[in-house]
């Protein structure tokens, strides 16, 4: 008869050993499509998070594609993805929202964002939500308020840097776009406040996308510490707005307090946080980035910054009153604007992912995603596919000559699509025509150092990049 430890240690040996065949094997209706769970549990999350310098296609899915396909499986942060660069997947998954798929992220980014973020609501509570934010972010705000702050804020930064030996361009913009936004949102000035929100901020997106360890030390666990403590000042601020309710200040925190003092309002303190919190974020990191990257390429390529200029330079030209600010129809025709910002866009990839959720099993070429599972999109192979944009990775704004880009489509994702087509992207785009328009017209500049690119898998610029700005007259 078998010692009982030999017995046990069988039986665990046996168990383990389905559960990892179990693991690499999951359960489904129909055919899987291919690819790899990974290890048990970590799944292939350490190679996805592995950092690159390439500005192609991430080289965890360029490998995966090759080998399986377009559509493949593996496991992240303990989940089941099926990652789809194909286009026709990636279109059904943002017109079938709410029906055959919903907005989803890994519990980490609930964790960092909040659990109750626009981001991971639904129908009538996503739809409401939304439409708090164009009050703020949408067309008419643009044009009727924003769009002459953000000259007013661009010139004044730019005059600032140009007395500079040199400034951290990426640095530089996020903090002149945090400040703008956070003073829109919440009446925050940097100048006068004993707290500096924005280091918080910082914090945050240095681990945001990073390995989910939350252990002192690790890029997540100040992630979450950062969230913390940005949280803390704006639940602080909530307070003091409710003890002083007849002091306005003409903000959106204001409107959000009004919404929340409603009757049966469907808003709650939670949400509202979680909805300052991802406004702050969204608004300052995505585009300060795209602003960065935009300048590099200029700095790059002469002929796209010659053909930029002129077209500015005609902008200011044609004005009755040559010390007028931009007006709205001086906006709306900056075409070949609109083509670098487009082309910009796509190189970045600044998102390289977009996840859903599948609400129930789906047939697709053959192979079946099974219901529960989460969907991962990817932006940066549709972006880079050569089929598409011949030389993928060349800085050529002229291809967009001619292409309606306002929204999302099967080739351009780089606002997401659907339902949950990015409300800011019009307030993205004007930040950057209008910085540009102030940039070209009135300054010149040279690299001096940095500019290195790193995709962890997000983009990074983790030397800067320094340039140094000088008056053109």
């Amino acid at each position: 008869m078998w010692p009982l430890s030999l017995c046990i240690a069988t039986l665990v040996a046996i168990w383990v050993t389905y559960w990892v065949y179990r693991w690499r094997n999951p359960k489904c209706n129909g055919k899987l499509p291919p690819g790899s769970m990974g290890f048990p549990l970590i799944g292939e999350t350490l190679q996805f998070f592995s950092p690159n310098t390439t500005s192609d296609i991430p080289p965890f899915i360029r490998q995966r594609m090759n080998r399986y396909g377009p559509v493949f499986r593996t496991s992240l942060v303990s989940r089941p993805v099926i990652v789809s660069t194909d286009p026709e997947l990636n279109h059904l998954i943002f017109q079938q929202e709410g029906k055959l798929f919903q907005s989803w992220y890994p519990d980490t980014f609930t964790e960092i964002f909040g659990r109750q973020n626009v981001g991971s609501l639904h129908g009538f509570m996503y739809k409401y939500l939304k439409s708090l934010v164009l009050n703020l972010f949408g067309p008419e705000s643009l044009k009727e308020k924003l769009l002459p702050e953000l000259e007013l804020a661009a010139s004044r930064n730019l005059q600032t840097w140009a007395t500079q030996s040199s400034i951290d361009l990426k640095e530089a913009t996020a903090t002149m776009i945090f400040n703008l936004t956070a003073k829109k949102l919440i009446s925050y000035d940097p100048t006068k406040s004993s707290e500096n929100l924005q280091k918080n901020f910082v914090a945050f997106v240095d681990g945001l996308i990073s390995f989910p360890l939350n252990i002192p030390g690790t890029s997540y666990h100040k992630c979450l510490q950062g969230r913390q403590k940005a949280m803390k000042m704006l639940k602080k601020m909530l307070e003091e707005r409710r003890r002083e309710p007849e002091k306005a200040h003409g903000d959106f925190f204001d409107y959000v307090l009004g919404e929340l003092k409603k009757e049966r309002s469907v808003l709650t303190e939670e949400i509202a946080l979680d909805l300052m919190f991802v406004l702050l974020f969204a608004s300052f990191e995505t585009t300060s980035l795209a602003l960065t990257l935009a300048v590099k390429f200029l700095s790059d390529h002469p002929k796209v910054l010659e053909e930029l200029t002129k077209e500015h330079e005609a902008i200011r030209r044609n004005r009755e009153n040559q010390c007028s600010g931009l007006t709205w129809k001086e906006y709306k025709s900056m075409i070949f604007t609109s083509q670098v910002i487009n082309e910009t866009v796509r190189l970045a990839n600044i998102v390289p992912g977009i996840f859903r959720k599948a609400l129930k099993e789906i047939e697709f070429k053959g192979h079946t995603i099974p219901a529960g599972w989460a969907v991962m999109a990817c932006p940066p192979a549709v972006h880079l596919n050569p089929s598409m944009y011949p030389n993928p990775l060349a800085f050529n704004p002229w291809r967009w000559g001619g292409v309606e880009s306002n929204g999302g489509s099967k080739n351009f994702m780089a606002f997401g699509g659907g339902l949950r087509f990015c409300v800011g992207t019009d307030f993205t785009k004007i930040q950057m025509a209008v910085f540009l328009h102030c940039l070209v017209t009135r300054y010149r500049w040279k690299p001096i150092k940095g500019g290195d690119i790193v995709r962890t898998p997000g983009l990074q610029f983790p030397n800067g990049f320094h340039i140094q700005l000088e008056d053109k007259v």
